[in-house]
């Protein structure tokens, strides 16, 4: 695995670097101190995988991403927990906190030898076919406010004109993706379409109850109450063996 590490912090870099000397699966072929750079040096050696760094002096790690025609696996090395990129347009194979932690290094080099990602057809798009399981993790950003979330942690997709509301803990950003567009990235084992306003993750389902013309009324675990459609019920059912 060829690999370019791409951070302005050359002790960041030799630190990477050093860590990078217990796993001989992953070549470190060169570095770059910004994205220009790193932009040229992807382009010209065409490396497997690059460790970038977020906030670099000119563009972000996100700008240089989308800049690229054709954009290696990513794992991302940050100082900072909450940064993103258009929702479902990014999908890392991993972000690590700065100073990187050994165990977590080794868990994103376990990724790669697993093929736990998938990569990216051309610049920011995924291929049509590839589907999002639960344990992948997407950018999802909301004016000024950021976050990196495993899907997982999303318990419901809420259809708001051509934005889709995104619930997770406390937060509900917008994003510009309609339900159908998420729906056919979702894997239907995990995330359900409840209605023509309503994805929900099936995880975060705590109550169901019957509800008014033959359908189901869900509660999930941060409180919201999902009416499921009368057509949709009777796939529910199936799928729940109710």
């Amino acid at each position: 695995m060829r690999a370019i590490i791409i951070d302005d912090e050359r002790l960041a870099r030799n630190e990477l670097r050093k860590l990078l000397q217990d796993f001989p699966e992953v070549e470190i072929i060169d570095e770059a101190a910004n994205a220009d750079e790193g932009i040229q040096k992807i382009e010209s050696l065409q490396p497997d995988l690059i460790f970038l760094d977020i906030q670099m002096p000119g563009k972000t790690g996100f700008e240089m991403l989308a800049e690229l025609e054709r954009a290696p696996q990513v794992i991302f090395t940050t100082a900072y927990d909450e940064f993103a990129l258009k929702a479902f347009e990014v999908n890392a194979l991993d972000y690590l906190l700065k100073p990187v932690e050994p165990k977590r290094l080794a868990d994103a080099v376990h990724k790669l030898q697993t093929g736990e990602t998938r990569e990216k057809a051309t610049g920011t798009e995924f291929t049509n076919n590839s589907i999002l399981g639960e344990d992948d993790q997407v950018f999802v950003k909301d004016g000024e406010r950021c976050w990196f979330v495993k899907l997982s942690d999303i318990r419901l997709f809420e259809s708001v004109g051509n934005y889709a509301k995104v619930f997770f803990g406390p937060n509900k950003p917008l994003i510009l993706k309609s339900l159908n567009a998420l729906e056919e990235r979702l894997d239907e084992k995990f995330f359900f379409r409840a209605n023509r306003k309503h994805i929900v993750n099936l995880r975060m389902i705590e109550k169901i109850e019957p509800y008014f013309n033959g359908g189901l009324l869900l509660e999930l675990k941060g409180g919201e109450k999902i009416e499921v459609s009368r057509r949709q019920t009777v796939k529910f059912k199936e799928m729940m063996s109710l």
